[in-house]
């Protein structure tokens, strides 16, 4: 075991202890009020300084920079989500309806690990780590927020993560490129003409026509994306109607997709509008597109992904090249910025991200932290030593 391995072993009690607590008391995005105080809090008590971006939500810290040096960060997400949960854990959430069920409990006491960690090797730092503890990841809208507020300011890279339940602990999901998808949503109006249900040649049957739209949507993909590339259309939600005997005025349908590189991004949603506004008018009906654009795909640096799996080789880790996942992440905005790497912290979980009954094993929490800690500080090495990122 090495020397940062064997102190952040020498912590894990105090992590599973910020883990629960934080588990207890889950805060919705925009809404991390406590989780805020309650972070800064421990960096103070560990004698971490604390910057000021102006933030609601949220924490800002850094360690190092006593003799100047470069900037690198390390991002933690802190909101929960709107579950209710079902673990039966002796910590479980004590707040209806709200729940921390994509691990995002871990991430902020893996990450206040690795910055207590750094502070006790701050003289030995080469430049400056700085700690994002980020609100709003669930909607997509915290890392903008950080961004507008100045706190990627002179950052060199940045790295981040998010546990994985179908890995196990010990091991860590590291791949360049492409790693999280693009996750866009869509709201779609179809506007008929209403009429009775035993007369529909005497309107336009909006219905029908959503039928035939969500049909002509299933082959955007299959004909449209070649086949070693990746995208998923899906409709999740339709809703038409208000009696059994009436044929209404309008259908709406909403639903997500999501894509791996920015080329597929804009194709497919090209094809989408051309389907939806070509098969309404077929119909006679007209269609409205409401786009709901999430974050972009979440593509990691090649150099960045090599130092990531040199930490964890150095830490006696398991560095695996994972699937891409198709869900979203706001880091993606991080990455539009600057250099960096995200990757995926195997944690042993009985359940995937977002089930109520959703858990992970904390024996990865010094894992964690440690991982982190080696890559920041080994990235700060390099860029002093070598002028540039590896």
């Amino acid at each position: 075991m090495s020397g940062l391995s064997a102190k952040a072993e020498a912590i894990k009690e105090r992590l599973k202890e910020i883990r629960r607590r934080l588990h207890e008391h889950p805060e919705l995005s925009h809404e991390e009020y406590e989780t805020t105080a309650s972070i800064e809090r421990w960096l103070s008590e560990a004698g971490i300084r604390i910057a000021d971006y102006g933030l609601k939500t949220g924490v800002i810290a850094e360690v190092g920079g006593l003799n100047g040096g470069p900037v690198v960060a390390v991002r933690a997400d802190i909101d929960a989500l709107p579950i209710q949960e079902e673990t039966g854990l002796p910590f479980a959430s004590k707040l209806a309806g709200k729940m921390h069920a994509c691990g995002h409990d871990f991430h902020t006491a893996a990450v206040l690990g690795t910055a207590f960690l750094l502070k006790e090797r701050e003289r030995e730092l080469q430049g400056t780590v700085r700690f994002l503890f980020q609100p709003a990841e669930e909607k997509a809208k915290g890392a903008r927020e950080l961004i507008d507020s100045g706190a990627l300011k002179g950052v060199r890279a940045v790295f981040g993560m998010h546990n994985k339940p179908d890995l196990p602990v010990g091991t860590v999901g590291v791949k360049s490129g492409p790693v999280m998808a693009a996750a866009d949503g869509f709201v779609v109006e179809v506007l008929g003409r209403g009429t009775h249900a035993a007369v529909p040649e005497a309107g336009i049957d909006p219905i029908v026509t959503a039928a035939h739209i969500i049909t002509a949507l299933q082959s955007v993909v299959s004909r449209n994306v070649g086949a070693l590339e990746s995208a998923v259309i899906s409709v999740t939600r339709l809703h038409a109607g208000s009696a059994w005997n009436v044929i209404g005025e309008k259908a709406v349908f909403d639903g997500t997709i999501r894509t791996f590189s920015e080329e597929v991004r804009i194709k497919v949603r090209d094809r989408f509008e051309q389907v939806v506004r070509s098969v309404a008018a077929a119909f006679g009906a007209e269609a409205r597109i409401k786009w709901l654009e999430g974050p972009p795909a979440v593509v990691n640096d090649a150099k960045w992904a090599a130092a990531a799996a040199r930490a964890a080789s150095e830490l006696g880790l398991t560095a695996v090249e994972p699937a891409p996942s198709p869900a979203g992440e706001d880091f993606a905005f991080y990455l539009k910025e600057t250099e960096g790497v995200f990757v995926f912290m195997g944690t042993d979980g009985p359940h995937e991200w977002h089930h109520p009954a959703f858990d992970l094993d904390e024996a990865a929490l010094p894992a964690a932290a440690a991982f982190f800690a080696s890559l920041a500080e080994d990235a700060l090495k390099d860029i002093n030593n070598k002028g540039e990122q590896l």
